[in-house]
């Protein structure tokens, strides 16, 4: 694993939307395709579309993370849900997916929540793992044509330092 350098994690902007939306639209193309039928793979985009992206902003925070001024991961929390956590395929399995939770995870410690849930694609099972989360149950939805969704709700219990 070759680690990446001193990205830049920041706060998204209005003018990061259309580049946060290519990145996570880009992701779900290359990372989800394999995994996942063709209906779920368009819920998923239709999850994170650039409505959805700025309610999570409106509700939340979301931060991303840059390199050479382009956006390369992000990540939203509302509450104490996380959401969006997408880092580029040519930067994955380097360490940004970690950076970018934990900044995230603080983001909940400051705002007071002592845990953390999200829900866990099928690709990225092992990452949320390593990362301590715990799989709390198996889900799926059914997306049309005998296709389902089928993903993993998970939970971080958080400790203060």
């Amino acid at each position: 694993m070759n680690r990446l350098h001193n990205p830049t994690i920041r706060r998204f902007q209005a003018s990061d939307l259309v580049p946060v939306w290519r990145l996570i639209h880009e992701t779900i193309d290359a990372c989800y395709t394999a995994a996942y039928p063709a209906r779920a793979v368009e819920f998923f985009k239709g999850f994170h579309s650039e409505d959805k992206i700025l309610a999570r902003q409106r509700d939340g925070a979301i931060f991303l993370a840059e390199r050479d001024g382009k956006v390369i991961a992000t990540g939203s929390i509302v509450g104490s849900d996380i959401f969006g956590v997408f880092v580029h395929p040519d930067f994955q399995h380097r360490g940004l997916g970690g950076l970018l939770m934990r900044e995230l995870e603080n983001q909940a410690k400051a705002d007071g929540f002592a845990e953390l849930e999200l829900s866990v694609s099928l690709p990225s099972k092992g990452f949320y793992e390593n990362l301590g989360y715990e799989i709390l149950e198996a889900c799926s939805i059914d997306v049309g044509d005998g296709q389902l969704l089928s993903y993993w709700k998970a939970r971080k219990l958080l400790t203060r330092h």
